[in-house]
């Protein structure tokens, strides 16, 4: 059994005005919105001038820009973001952000982000399994 098949699947709906925020500092918080053992909806929430950290990770993402500005970088390559953009991060890909203007990005994982929700990140160095 691996850590995500011990993931539960959340409830049906999720009211955002009854989901909690989560702060995760510097100008950046986020609510989730829903999951369960291979996806995950995500909001988050940035301050003009936020920066989501260069990072990378197994699951596969794509995001949808609800609002606001982001000069976002995948692999190296930067583009600026606004309303109604959106972008796929392979999995293993260096990526993220930074917020030019205020706004909110709607992020889809598969599978679930198990460090969203108080596991250790697993380093899986082949995603998908091949």
């Amino acid at each position: 059994m691996s850590l995500h098949d011990s993931f539960k699947p959340t409830k049906g709906f999720f009211i955002s005005e009854e989901t909690e925020w989560e702060d995760l500092g510097n100008g950046i918080t986020r609510q989730i919105m829903g999951f369960d053992d291979k996806i995950m909806l995500v909001k988050a929430k940035f301050e003009k001038g936020a920066v989501g950290q260069l990072h990378k990770h197994y699951h596969s993402q794509v995001t949808y820009v609800e609002s606001g500005e982001f000069e976002m970088t995948i692999d190296g390559v930067t583009k600026t973001l606004k309303r109604g953009d959106s972008f796929y991060i392979l999995p293993h890909l260096v990526h993220g952000c930074v917020c030019t203007v205020p706004g909110i990005l709607i992020d889809v994982f598969s599978p679930a982000r198990e460090d969203f929700l108080g596991h250790e990140q697993l380093e899986l160095e082949k995603w998908p399994k091949q």
